[in-house]
């Protein structure tokens, strides 16, 4: 039986054999049979057969060219088919490497270098050349191979060029440059060639990033040299372990500034924000723990950073730019620090954003605010702050750390999304977590609460009372964009108008068992707006009040060291900005259940909320108001200018109404200034005119 035929490969070389002679004549013509020999240029093109009468005979013309008479030329060149061969590439590259390697190391008596260091296979002249040249580029095929000694990674089977980053590069250790701006870069030990001997690292190297960029806005960043820049190593960059380390508040300011500062805090903003337990915060200053914790460190500098940008410049003994300074400084060593540590997440991540996100806003730093926020809220989610649960085995200290910065980051998330218009963040209906105890801070120990004396009202209980306007305000947000997207018909339109006339009767009666600190005590009776609320000579006074509240470091302070006054403020005005709203949608739905609403009485409504607001604002001293800060103003700018539209449109609006608008106008320019003494930025200051009010837009 014949044995089967094997398919013979087309590239594979014909077998020599010792008999010359073929024994089947079929199989002689198939031998002899050989390719179509090259066709000319033209018939390549015309895609024809080449007919040549000799194909042996490279110079003769074939057929089709003599019939159309031209020249016949064999120019192409045939390509190889397939994509090029860089497998076998690659092997030529490397074994030339190391031949050249090898060649080096029999050198090696000529030019001796350190143990361990990786020989390059260039050309003597590279060794005079820019430093940028000399940096191996991770996209260079013909990198040169690492022997296995030297190597801090084993190398692949094929040498590739993550194999020599190791050993290509100095470690962290070495010197680095001092500035991204720099053209030059250091001369490496390790690696490349160099006649110099390894530097020390000096911390001054990396430099302060307020030294090398300009910090904000974000693209606004620039180098100092604009100039063309070398490739710099990856050890030119420090690793955000670097920054991790503790530091003393000496290497930030006097330890006597900040302690100012601090007292200040406590002082002026604790009493909004008290998300850090005083006793404990205090001991831990005092006890130096920010030089053996490094997020302690950030801790001390955020809540510094946001306190400069919170309390009158007259508290201060310093200048409104070396103010301004210190707090960027502050703020940039607090982030540096927390950035490399976010993981395991801890409260104090929380709260140092929080107070990252006040300095920002404060500052007009918008969009880096609300990354800020966003972190916060993140972290603080992460924590499963929002739910009760987590708190069990916590000491008490840490759980009522927690309550009070979550509720705070609850109350912020509402006043942006109906101040912005943003998306709410954190649900009511997601939050199982209690109110904070309301206890003061030297009652509550890491084991046990201790009772709060009879009679004193604990500063937390401000917090606790804002905390539940804004969760109505979260009730009636909530409702409303809900029914933005799908409007309620029939009789869900009707329980939709009984749940927002429910929560109008909660908003109304929210402060009405607050504890005597907190209850406003009015001048005058909310129906009855008195002429002195208006005119040049109570906006006159009202000015002198605030220049000298901000500039006259001599100027009494005792309303603004009242905490529950201040509280007052915020409680009281969020309370009717809440009221407003409700009231709006209220009327919203009466309209599409009734098809129209009683104007008189909207108007009505419109004037008692402008009154109740020009009451509160006036039973309140001008500096608890102005401790506040720019958060109070637009809250009052948000209900005030919406009512100004609403009067304007309004064709049967009663004079009393106009006049309580009018007053109420008046008095936001009082609430402008106030904001404008906070800017620590000159060039932002806004203009005054003669009568000493700032210039505003409409």
């Amino acid at each position: 039986m014949p044995s089967a035929r094997t398919k013979k490969e087309p590239n594979s070389p014909t077998p020599p054999s010792d008999d010359p002679s073929p024994k089947d004549p079929s199989e002689n013509s198939k031998i002899k049979r050989k390719r179509q020999s090259q066709s000319c240029d033209a018939c390549r093109a015309r895609k024809v057969r080449c007919a040549r009468e000799n194909p042996d005979d490279p110079k003769g013309s074939c057929k089709h060219c003599i019939t159309l008479g031209i020249p016949c030329t064999y120019d192409y060149q045939p390509k190889k088919r397939g994509p090029p061969n860089l497998y076998l590439r690659r092997l030529q590259e490397a074994a030339a490497a190391a031949a050249a390697a090898q060649q080096e190391n029999q050198n090696g008596t000529e030019h001796p270098q350190s143990p361990g260091s990786t020989h390059s296979a260039a050309s003597p002249n590279q060794s005079a050349m820019s430093p940028s040249s000399q940096v191996p580029s991770f996209m260079d095929s013909s990198l040169s191979p690492v022997s296995i000694h030297s190597a801090a990674l084993p190398p692949s089977r094929y040498p590739i060029a993550a194999d020599g980053f190791h050993s290509q590069f100095p470690p962290l250790s070495m010197s680095v440059p001092s500035s991204f701006g720099n053209s030059r870069m250091p001369e490496m030990t390790n690696g490349l060639s160099s006649r110099s001997p390894p530097r020390t690292e000096d911390p001054q190297q990396y430099g302060s990033p307020s030294d090398q960029f300009s910090t904000y806005p974000l693209h606004n960043w620039s180098y100092k040299q604009h100039q063309a820049l070398s490739i710099l190593p990856p050890t030119a960059i420090p690793p955000l372990s670097y920054y991790y380390r503790p530091h003393r508040l000496e290497d930030v300011a006097p330890r006597d500034t900040i302690l100012l500062i601090i007292a200040l805090f406590f002082d002026f903003v604790y009493p909004l924000t008290p998300c850090v337990h005083k006793p404990s915060f205090m001991a831990d200053v005092h006890s130096r723990r920010e030089e053996r914790d490094p997020l302690f460190f950030a801790l001390v500098m955020s809540t510094v950073a946001s306190t400069l940008v919170q309390v009158p410049r007259s508290y201060l003994p310093m200048e409104r730019h070396a103010v301004r300074k210190l707090a960027q400084t502050c703020h940039e060593a607090s982030r540096h620090i927390s950035v490399a540590s976010y993981d395991p997440p801890t409260s104090m991540h929380v709260v140092i954003r929080y107070f990252d996100c006040v300095y920002h806003f404060c500052e007009g730093h918008d969009a880096t605010q609300h990354a800020a926020f966003g972190e916060a809220a993140h972290i603080a989610v992460t924590l499963r702050m929002h739910e009760e649960s987590s708190y069990e085995g916590l000491d008490l200290i840490e759980c009522e750390v927690r309550r009070r910065t979550f509720w705070l980051l609850f109350g912020a998330d509402k006043s942006m999304s109906i101040l912005l218009g943003r998306p709410i963040c954190l649900r009511d209906e997601d939050t199982t977590c209690n109110f904070p105890r309301e206890l003061d801070d030297e009652y509550i120990t890491p084991s046990a609460y201790l009772p709060q004396p009879h009679g004193k009202t604990a500063i937390v209980s401000g917090l606790n009372y804002i905390s539940r306007i804004f969760a109505l305000l979260g009730e009636i947000l909530v409702r409303i964009r809900v029914d933005k997207r799908s409007p309620p018909q029939g009789q869900f339109l009707t329980a939709r108008l009984e749940e927002v006339q429910a929560l109008h009767s909660r908003i109304v009666s929210a402060l009405a068992h607050a504890p005597e600190p907190l209850r406003l005590k009015q001048a005058h009776s909310q129906s009855h707006i008195p002429p002195e609320y208006g005119g040049a000579g109570f906006r006159q006074a009202a000015f002198t009040e605030v220049k000298d509240f901000f500039d006259n470091p001599n100027a009494s302070r005792a309303n603004a060291l009242n905490p529950f006054l201040v509280m007052q403020a915020n409680l009281y005005v969020t309370q009717q900005l809440v009221r407003f709203v409700i009231e709006q949608y209220r009327d919203e739905l009466i309209t599409s259940l009734q098809g129209s609403v009683d104007e008189r009485r909207v108007a009505e409504d419109r004037e008692a909320v402008a009154s109740d607001l020009l009451n509160i604002l006036h039973s309140i001293p001008i500096q608890s108001i102005a401790t506040n800060g720019p958060s109070l103003v637009h809250k009052v700018r948000f209900v005030a200018s919406t009512l100004l539209d609403a009067v304007r449109k309004a064709e049967t609006a009663p004079a009393s109404a106009a006049r309580a608008h009018a007053y109420l106008w008046d008095f936001l320019s009082i609430l402008s200034e106030i904001e404008r003494n906070y800017l620590l930025d000159d060039d932002r200051d806004g203009t005054a005119n003669d009568t000493g009010m700032p210039l505003m837009g409409n």
